[in-house]
């Protein structure tokens, strides 16, 4: 892509608008609102989605109106997809706070500042490795050049916008109805406790009966879960509902069987179900932590060779970085090295201040400042490879956030920092390095689809800073409002990642894990390495979520091979499987934004009506009333759009004639 035979869309020597107001205020907003869907999802389910393409796609919508050019779009979307990439950061360590008990509740100036530095400092790094990984390493970007394309197709006309717009406010109608502090008027799952029979067996001299049950949940008939599953693909579908169903239909059970002693005294199943839910959250779900521990290293290490290479020569060709002396070419200027570097400097100070306030520690402080440069670089520079080797959507951050833990935590307990004040210390470190990750990452594949489409680097970088401030600033009110809302570290609102950070920085700064849960744990990560399992980290993310979210993810994945099988049995060419490809894509996209939008939208009504002291009577009185309506098998209408709207509607996308 960097040699002499490459052309960008727009020329070099072309000249149209491109770092505008209308660009970036549109890409600010829309980095709020995708900021704010993504805080839900991720913290719902523990997985994002890229906002590449409904970026891409809503920048178009929204610029034609203003006829903005293809430039200018590009800087729209450059500067939206910031707020899914701050928030992914943030939503893997900021909600570890509460969970791990240092915050009673989400406090905002702290997680803006963790954001804020993070962001900033994600996009500095990236700005000195730009040259080296995305002109000069010979990196897909899968996901960079399927981007690049749909913008390309959209300045003809196909934007898609109609699916996306279309998508969201059907899911929006339905979240309204299904969530738990909507209206509630449809179930989203149904569930119920099967017993098993009592079971007598002899054990030396002594005989004793048996019994238990299995809990059974139906999938979540959510659109946006079942859009999750259909862009992650059947594989991933299929492996994280492999561990629902090891941590729910196994575990759960067997440790209801094999412990008589907590059935004793139950009668009726809304006790076995409520004990089933309880062994499930106290005890698989720590077994499930040590499991995503071994997974996350063990990810990085198989890639190893990748990480080194693009360390390696990302520090050999950084004074490549900065625009050659006398170079007239708007496509090879970034922002001034120099001013970059003194930048980072400054971020640095504010660091140190910042960490001294969490850890009331000067010594302690001084080295975490040095450790999260240190190791905020290497892995935006790891992120940043890796996104164009397998795409945003595939980004290790959490496995390289705990790597930064666990560094940080050993720092504190060596340095003598315990307690909350060295919990919060560890949890500041890494919430810097996990937001700088996540905004490297999303930035570096920005940056190719604006090679691709001949946009001006250090424009892009200016957006990107620029979209940051403000991201920063607004989307801790969002968490703030989740949490009040669904509760952070519940059923609702689970926060796996958040939970695993949380168990391990108490784990190791004040001695608070449960070790012999953990360990086997650890021990079931390497059983899986051993048997070669598709990916042991998300397995134990399966294990770690309720089993109607993993459930309903699986549905999403079976609709997008029954798509997959059906153009197979159809001969379909690349240019009709790219078509259906995109169509599900846009539809999906629609259906998580508009769903957990919606959520946002019923979070904040909840929290203002906390805040002013209203009472939500009417609205509690209306779930009490229509949970007596046999409303669970109205989800079947979800099923059944959803299969509609992710199957018939790109079939029909790819075999329409060009």
């Amino acid at each position: 892509m960097a040699g002499k035979d490459f052309k960008p869309y727009v020329p070099s020597d072309q000249s149209m608008p491109e770092l505008t107001f209308k660009a970036l205020l549109f890409g600010i907003l829309m980095a709020i609102a995708l900021g704010a869907a993504n805080a839900y999802l991720g913290m719902k389910v523990g997985l994002t989605v890229a906002a590449t393409f409904p970026a891409a796609v809503v920048a178009m919508a929204v610029l034609r109106p203003f006829r903005g050019s293809v430039l200018e779009e590009n800087i729209t979307r450059t500067s939206a997809s910031v707020g899914e990439a701050l928030v992914a950061g943030a939503i893997f360590t900021i909600p570890a706070f509460v969970i791990s008990g240092v915050w009673e509740e989400i406090h905002l100036l702290e997680s803006a500042l963790i954001m804020l530095v993070g962001g900033i400092l994600g996009v500095l790094f990236v700005i000195m490795l730009r040259r080296t990984l995305v002109e000069e390493a010979d990196l897909p970007f899968p996901e960079s050049m399927a981007a690049a394309e749909v913008v390309k197709a959209g300045q003809k006309g196909q934007t898609g916008a109609g699916f996306v717009f279309g998508a969201m406010g059907i899911a929006a109608f339905w979240e309204l109805f299904i969530n738990s502090r909507g209206l509630t008027f449809v179930a989203d799952h149904v569930y119920r406790f099967i017993p098993f029979r009592a079971s007598q067996i002899t054990i030396g001299d002594r005989a004793k009966d048996f019994t238990g049950g299995m809990l059974l949940e139906s999938p979540a008939a959510s659109p946006a879960l079942i859009g999750v599953g259909f862009i992650v693909g059947f594989k991933i579908a299929a492996t994280l509902f492999a561990g629902a169903v090891l941590g729910h239909l196994l575990l759960v059970p067997l440790a209801l069987f094999l412990q008589p002693d907590l059935a004793a005294g139950l009668t009726g199943l809304d006790s076995w179900q409520s004990l089933a839910q309880g062994i499930w959250s106290r005890q698989v779900r720590p077994l499930a932590v040590g499991t995503m521990i071994v997974a996350a290293f063990y990810t990085l290490y198989n890639l190893r060779t990748q990480l080194i290479s693009g360390i390696t020569k990302g520090f050999r060709n950084l004074k490549l970085s900065g625009p050659a002396q006398g170079e007239a070419d708007r496509l090879q200027v970034d922002l001034d090295l120099k001013k970059v570097g003194i930048s980072i400097l400054v971020m640095s100070v504010a660091l140190f201040f910042l960490y001294e306030y969490f850890t009331g520690s000067v010594g302690g402080s001084l080295v975490l400042t040095v450790v999260m440069v240190v190791l905020g670089f290497l892995f935006a520079a790891v992120a940043g490879y890796l996104v164009g080797l397998i795409g945003s959507s595939n980004n290790p951050i959490s496995g390289l956030t705990l790597s930064t833990l666990i560094i940080a935590a050993l720092l504190m307990v060596s340095l003598n920092v315990v307690g909350a004040a060295g919990v919060a210390g560890v949890l500041a470190v890494s919430g810097v390095v996990c937001c700088a990750c996540g905004v490297a990452g999303d930035m570096m594949q920005d940056l190719k689809v604006g090679q691709v489409l001949g946009g001006t680097p250090w424009r892009m970088q200016v957006g990107e800073l620029l979209a940051v401030v403000p991201a920063a600033m607004v989307l801790p009110f969002v968490l703030v409002a989740l949490d009040t809302a669904y509760e952070i570290g519940s059923p609702d609102l689970p926060a796996p990642q958040a939970g695993l950070m949380a168990l391990m920085s108490q784990g190791i700064v004040q001695g608070q894990m449960a070790w012999p849960l953990v360990i086997a744990g650890m021990f079931l990560a390497v059983t899986l390495i051993l048997i070669n399992a598709p990916s042991p980290m998300l397995i134990a993310v399966g294990m770690y979520l309720p089993f109607h979210s993993t459930a309903g993810i699986f549905v999403g994945g079976v609709i997008k091979w029954m798509l997959e099988r059906s153009l197979a049995k159809r001969n379909a060419d690349d240019a009709q499987k790219t078509r259906a490809g995109n169509t599900g894509v846009l539809l999906s996209s629609g259906f998580i934004a508009g769903g957990a939008l919606m959520a946002v939208v019923i979070a904040f009504v909840v929290l203002a009506y906390d805040l002013q002291g209203i009472s939500t009577t009417f609205l509690d009185n209306w779930r009490a009333a229509t949970i007596l309506l046999p409303n669970g098998w109205l989800g079947l209408i979800a099923f059944a759009g959803m299969i509609y709207a992710l199957f018939n509607l790109p079939l029909k996308a790819a075999l329409k004639k060009d």
